[in-house]
């Protein structure tokens, strides 16, 4: 008894030491800058909705939560697609150098994006790709189609391979087997794999502003503007930071159960 009690408080202080940010990020959003600096406060003394206002009504402020939401959704359907082949080749052939080639995929994963940003910036401006949501969304590639397959080739191995050569004994040819049969077997490593993708393509920030200046400027391009001669603005930038997580909320409660399979077979 005494140790359920112990664990119980435990978590309940852990949960609440999580929240106390996010918490804290709501609090701010809806008071003044004056409030905010003025004294500490656990709710707001004079709430108001003008931080939200300002950036409902600012279209440049929309322009770049479409762009965001744009490269994100490009990003994730490309590395998800291109991660699903290779996958399954890592998974059910063996090959010269498939163990190396595997290795070298996972090493574009221990590098951060700032040794890329350079390359990526002259590589895109003389390809014409400078400040296009299309830039962000294949700079992203290279960190998420690695995390991708790593994903699915452990939930592909999951995977008796006597389902494939059953179905091709019934006479299935294998883009019909792999999207009809197969594609429903791993339906909770391919949820698994676009949630990383999306979240870790949602909150880079490096690269997204690297490779835009106005036409695709992000959303975290677009918090810099909080930054003016009065100083920085928190309640503005506490609104635009409460708005960025909704997609990554939304994200999460769609895939939340194929996130507990995941964590449940061992390969997240």
């Amino acid at each position: 008894m005494q140790k359920s009690l112990s664990r119980s408080i435990g978590m309940a202080l852990y949960i609440v030491f999580l929240f106390v940010p996010i918490y804290w990020l709501l609090n701010m959003s809806f008071k003044t800058n004056t409030d905010i600096l003025s004294s500490l406060s656990f709710l707001p003394p004079h709430p108001t909705l003008d931080n939200y206002r300002k950036i409902f009504i600012d279209p440049d402020w929309h322009a770049s939560f479409a762009n965001s939401i744009s490269y994100v959704l490009i990003n994730t359907v490309l590395s998800v697609g291109v991660a699903l082949p290779a996958a399954y080749a890592f998974s059910r052939y063996r090959f010269i150098g498939d163990k190396h080639l595997f290795f070298w995929l996972l090493s574009n994963l221990m590098a951060p994006p700032a040794i890329y940003a350079m390359p990526f910036f002259n590589l895109y401006s003389a390809a014409g790709l400078f400040d296009s949501i299309w830039a962000v969304a294949l700079a992203h590639c290279l960190f998420n189609v690695p995390l991708a397959v790593w994903i699915l080739e452990g939930f592909i191995s999951g995977i008796p391979r006597e389902i494939d050569e059953t179905a091709m004994i019934d006479g299935y040819s294998f883009p019909r087997f792999f999207v009809r049969i197969f594609l429903p077997l791993i339906a909770n490593g391919i949820g698994v794999a676009a949630f990383f993708c999306f979240m870790f393509s949602w909150v880079e920030q490096l690269l997204a502003t690297t490779l835009t200046t106005v036409d695709a400027k992000p959303i975290a391009g677009m918090m810099s503007r909080a930054y003016s001669a009065a100083g920085l603005d928190w309640g503005l930038l506490s609104a635009a930071g409460v708005l960025t997580m909704i997609p990554g909320a939304i994200v999460i409660w769609f895939v939340r159960n194929h996130i507990a399979k995941g964590f449940a077979l061992g390969r997240v």
